[in-house]
This record gives structure tokens, C-alpha cells and sequence, in this order.
């Protein structure tokens, strides 16, 4: 009897299961088919009684598994997975195989029987170690049997010149003749639009060169053949082979035409080297353009940014305390705004003193800061110019204790107009009230004038910190002034800022969060593109020329923003110790003693702001 059994195969991990249907106690082997009635052993047998696998190396289409009982002259029941053709990949086949060169002729021997595999061999030229390019008709002869023979007596042989054995559409390349010197040799060099080849031969014969265009798995040949013939006492020949169609990769195939040899040599120009020269090309160009780049930005940055990028509007600006820090920050900004961005900056800080140049308007000692702070207002709204409002921690006390001011204001007008209408009978007291009222007209016209004077009167604001007469008064009025534009609808006219460090957003009264506000540094790069223009040449009308004014407006705003931020760096941490040594002699003295103590001398901080205050280091002030 035979053992029933069942195999099954899983190919990518090339093993073979096998199962016994009986419990009996079977042995199993693998073996290669090579005749009919013979199966050469590839793994020896084991004796199993229900399921086994083997590992194989190849599988190729004449792997069969053998099973018989396990005692003398048993019954073998043979099963082969493969004979169905149901094996696809013949990879394996090409790589089990044995290759030998022996003088004119090379064997080939495999596992399987030659006659089912149909192998053919043709020769390919390396290119490279991993492209062989095919030969066109350079199949080799062959003779069937059980090892396969293919005749090379006529094949050019050379160490470049392999051979590929193919079989059901797979191939696998055996270079044989590497050790093998050859009867001639050649190479190409470049020419003019053509390729030069150049050809020694130690024997007489007639060497052929034709152009071929190369692609993935080949060189097509195009154009016609062109010979030459070496003789005994030639030593080196010249073919030039003219390039007419222009191609991405023209090569030369060359090989012995008399007497014939089979092979073509394929020779193509080095194009790495080209694609190098086209990198380097594309690369110093780029370095250049990079170089000169840097060098227009440099020039722009050393002559200054008001060549290109200007404030052509009147701009004022109001400080909000008379804190070094505060005064500091403020001039360092209206010395940049003016001095790199050519703007007409109006502060007060620039304009407290009266003398000015002959012709020049008259300043805030001649005309005091109320009317100044209205006039410079007003000129500035009329121009379409800006005003730029610093604010402080010291603005927010400012700010609440002035709408105390004006909420008394409103309460004492309501009085007063109670009064009148009680008193409307009479007409003796219809006229006091008529002077009265009169009288309180007059200072509804000029309520923000009387506010401000009012609110320093208070004694007692005085006491606590000798302030300022004029930067406190002309941030009263300007207030009075924003509350007026914000009820027009006019808020776009001004803008809020503050610097980082001295205060916060949340620092601003909520009634005029509507302003635009901008945090310095960091935001100095939006105000300045909120206020700047870009000088730009005559249009061209062409859609990209708005590209580069953009780009250079954003590069230059950027820098001014670094220019301020270290301005600020150098000047706020002197002034910060000087106030906290203010702050902390102002709460040790009373108020009597502040009366009548000596002012220090003046520290590094103090001659740097009285500096500031002097006027801008590019130009007077003028209103």
C-alpha cells in the first residue's frame, strides 16, 4: 500500500506542507524530478505520522515530494506541486543553474530537465554594474541535450561582453570572459557636433561604428554605419560619426565587421561630467545673484531707509509721563520716525522752548499747551497726517481722574439749568440768570480749556510728585481731542502705542479700545507699513512690478524695527534704575520736604533725555 498524503505550498516563504490522513508513521522527503523515474534526494526524509514542512531553497517545476511507509521496499507515492504549471516565477530556475566557460563553448546545466525550460542565450554589453545593455541579434547557438552547450568561437570577447541565458520572460547575466584579453580596443572623444571613435587592433580587420540612442533597456541604432579597416602597420584608426538629430543620450556602438565578430560595444559620452558642469553653472549663478542680493540690501541699509521707504504725512506725537523711561522711549521714536523715514514729527518734548529760527511759528512757551496741542491738531487732521498717542501707566491715572473732571462738569451745567427753569417767572432773576447762563455757555465752549486748567489746581496732585507743565496738560487736551474724533467717527485718525515693558493693553480704557493700538518693538513693523509709502520708479504697467517695493517695504520695516529695539535697549535700562530710585525717594520724603529739597545732579539717564529733548538730531522742530 502508499500512504495518502496532502501538500500544500505558500511561495513566499518557499515552503512545502505536507499532511498524513492516516496516524500511521510515514517517511517524507523532497526530491528534484530529473528523469521519470528518478528523483534526486534534496533534504533527507523524516518520519512523521501526521503534518511536516520543509524549507527549499529553489523552487523549481521539478520539486516533488516523495512519502512511503517506514519498512523494507515500501511503495513510494510521489506528488510534484509544480507540474500543472502553476510555478510562475522562474527565478529561481536561472539562479540554479550552472554556468562554464570551457575554451569555444559555454555549459549550462540545471536541477530540471533542459527540454521543459526552453532557455535561450544572447549577449548584453555592462554598462555599468547595474545595467547590461542587450545586443541586438547576438543570440548564440545552441545545442539540446541533457546540459545545454552554446557556442562563443565567434562572440567578441571582452571583460564588458556577458552573456543572458532568458526563459519565460526572466534573465540572469553571466559575465564569463573577464580574464579574457582582447584583440582590440577603442574609445570615443567628443567632437564637433559629432563623436570621434578611435580604434587599435593588434591583427588587420574592418571595424564598423553606427550611432544608437539610449534608453531604459536599450540603444536603438539610427543613422548610417560608418567603417574604417586597420592594417598590419596601422597602430590607430579614426571614425567620426556625425551627431545630425540632436537626443538626450547619442552613443556609438562599435564591433569588428571583417572578420565578423558577434557583439557591438556600446560607448556613450560621460554625462556625468556634463550634468556636473550644468550644476556647477546653475550653482554659481544662483551664489552670484544670492551675493548681489546681499549687496543692494546692504546699500540700502547703510544709505537709510527714507530713500525708499517714507512718512509723507505729518505725524504728532503726545507723551503721556514724565517718567525718564517714558520720555526716553518716546524721543528715541520720533528721532527714528524723522530721521530714517524723513516724517514731520510734532511733539511737545522737541517744542518747549521759544527760541526758533527766524520765520519759524511759535512754539509751546509762546503759545501755551493748550493752544498748541488744538493748533498742531488740527493742522495735522487737515494734511491727513496722524497722531500717535504714547500711553502710560501714568496716562490710565491721568485719563480716569480726568472723566472725574468732566462728570462734575456735566453735573454742575444740569444744576444750573434746573435753576433756570425754576426761576423763569421772574424776570429780575430771569436776567442773573441770563448772566449766569451766559456765563456757562462760555465755559461749555471752552470746556476742554477749563478742564485742563482745572485739573491742575488740585494742590494736592502736586504734593505727591513735582510733574510737568506741559506734557501733562497737552495729553489733557489731547484726550479732550481723541473724545471728540471718536464721537465724528474719526477714530482712524489716530493711533494708540505703548512700549513693552512700560505698559500693557489692558492698561487702555475700555472707551478707547477702538483706536488702533501697536505694542513697540514688535508691532513697529505694522505701524511703519500703516504709515510708510514705498518710492517706486515710473509704472511700468507690467503685473509684477508692485512685487518688489512690497518685499522691500517688508525688509526695510523689519529692520527699523531692530534699529528701535536696540535704541530702546540702550537707553530703557538706565532710565529704569533712575525711576526706581525716584519712585522709592518720593515715598521716604514728606510732602513739606519735597517743597524744598535740591534736585540732584543729573546721572547718565538725565543727560541723555535732556539730549532727547533738545530737538531731533536731523532737524528743528517746526510747526
Amino acid at each position: 500500500p502508499k500512504p495518502d498524503y496532502s501538500v500544500s505550498v505558500n511561495k513566499s516563504s518557499k515552503t512545502v506542507f505536507v499532511s498524513v490522513d492516516s496516524g500511521d508513521r510515514v517517511k517524507i522527503r523532497l526530491c528534484y524530478e530529473n528523469r521519470a523515474s528518478h528523483c534526486a534526494e534534496i533534504i533527507p526524509p523524516r518520519l512523521v505520522s501526521q503534518m511536516v514542512d520543509f524549507n527549499i531553497t529553489y523552487m523549481l517545476p521539478c520539486v516533488c515530494v516523495e512519502a512511503f511507509y517506514d519498512y523494507l521496499d515500501a511503495r513510494r507515492h510521489k506528488k510534484c506541486p509544480f507540474k500543472n504549471g502553476s510555478l510562475t516565477d522562474f527565478d529561481d530556475v536561472l539562479r540554479a543553474s550552472r554556468v562554464l566557460l570551457y575554451r569555444s563553448q559555454v555549459t549550462w546545466t540545471s536541477k530540471c530537465p533542459n527540454s521543459k525550460l526552453n532557455v535561450s542565450a544572447s549577449l548584453c554589453w555592462k554598462q555599468h554594474p547595474h545595467l547590461c545593455i542587450p545586443v541586438i541579434n547576438s543570440t548564440l547557438e545552441k545545442k539540446d541535450g541533457p546540459t545545454l552547450v552554446f557556442n562563443t568561437s565567434t562572440v567578441d570577447k571582452h571583460p564588458q561582453m556577458c552573456v543572458q541565458f532568458s526563459t519565460q520572460g526572466r534573465h540572469n547575466i553571466s559575465c564569463l570572459f573577464k580574464d579574457i584579453l582582447s584583440s582590440w580596443e577603442t574609445h570615443i572623444g567628443p567632437g564637433r557636433r559629432s563623436i570621434s571613435v578611435f580604434v587599435t587592433s593588434s591583427s588587420p580587420a574592418k571595424f564598423s561604428a553606427q550611432l544608437c540612442l539610449l534608453t531604459e533597456g536599450e540603444c536603438t541604432p539610427t543613422g548610417p554605419v560608418h567603417s574604417v579597416t586597420m592594417g598590419e602597420l596601422d597602430t590607430e584608426k579614426r571614425i567620426n560619426v556625425p551627431v545630425q538629430v540632436p537626443a538626450e543620450k547619442p552613443c556609438v556602438q562599435v564591433w569588428q565587421s571583417s572578420p565578423a565578430l558577434n557583439g557591438r560595444r556600446i560607448l556613450c559620452p560621460d554625462y556625468t561630467h556634463s550634468r556636473w558642469g550644468v550644476c556647477a553653472a546653475a550653482a554659481f549663478t544662483f551664489l552670484t545673484a544670492v551675493i548681489l542680493f546681499v549687496f543692494f540690501i546692504h546699500r540700502v541699509i547703510k544709505k537709510g531707509a527714507a530713500g525708499w521707504l517714507t512718512i509723507q504725512k505729518p505725524l504728532l506725537v503726545v507723551c503721556s509721563s514724565d517718567a525718564s523711561t517714558h520720555v526716553s522711549a518716546v524721543c528715541a521714536l520720533a528721532s527714528l520716525l524723522q530721521g530714517e523715514l524723513g516724517a514731520t514729527v510734532h511733539t511737545a518734548l522737541w517744542a518747549q522752548t521759544s527760541q526758533r529760527p527766524a520765520g519759524g511759528r511759535s512754539g509751546v512757551a509762546d503759545l501755551g499747551p493748550l493752544p498748541w496741542l488744538y493748533g498742531q491738531w488740527d493742522a495735522v487732521r487737515k494734511a491727513q497726517g496722524r497722531v500717535l498717542v504714547v500711553w502710560s501707566l501714568e496716562a490710565k491715572r491721568t485719563y480716569q481722574k480726568w472723566r472725574e473732571e468732566r462728570e462734575n462738569m456735566r453735573n454742575d451745567e444740569r444744576k444750573n439749568e434746573d435753576s433756570r427753569k425754576a426761576n423763569g417767572a421772574h424776570k429780575k432773576i430771569s436776567k442773573k440768570v441770563d448772566a449766569n447762563l451766559k456765563l456757562n455757555a462760555r465755559k461749555v465752549k471752552c470746556k476742554k480749556e477749563k478742564a485742563v486748567i482745572e485739573f491742575w489746581e488740585d494742590d494736592d496732585r502736586y504734593s505727591q510728585k513735582e510733574r510737568s507743565a506741559v506734557t501733562e496738560p497737552v495729553f489733557v487736551a489731547a484726550l479732550a481731542s481723541l473724545e471728540e474724533a471718536l464721537r465724528g467717527c474719526n477714530a482712524q485718525e489716530v493711533a494708540i502705542v505703548y512700549f513693552q515693558g512700560l505698559s500693557h493693553s489692558r492698561d487702555i480704557p475700555k472707551a478707547l479700545r477702538g483706536v488702533p493700538r501697536y505694542c513697540l518693538p514688535q508691532d513697529f513693523s505694522g505701524l511703519i507699513q500703516e504709515l510708510g509709502e514705498v518710492r517706486t520708479g515710473p509704472k511700468t504697467g507690467e503685473s509684477g512690478g508692485h512685487c518688489w517695493p512690497k518685499l522691500l517695504c517688508k525688509v526695510l520695516s523689519v529692520w527699523l524695527a531692530r534699529q528701535l529695539a536696540q535704541r530702546l535697549q540702550t537707553q530703557l535700562p538706565q532710565t529704569q534704575r533712575q525711576k526706581g530710585e525716584e519712585w522709592s525717594l518720593t515715598s521716604s520724603v514728606s510732602p513739606t520736604e519735597n517743597k524744598h529739597k535740591v534736585p540732584p545732579a543729573p546721572g547718565p539717564a538725565d543727560a541723555l533725555q535732556q539730549e532727547l529733548l533738545q530737538g531731533s538730531p536731523w532737524r528743528a522742530e517746526r510747526l
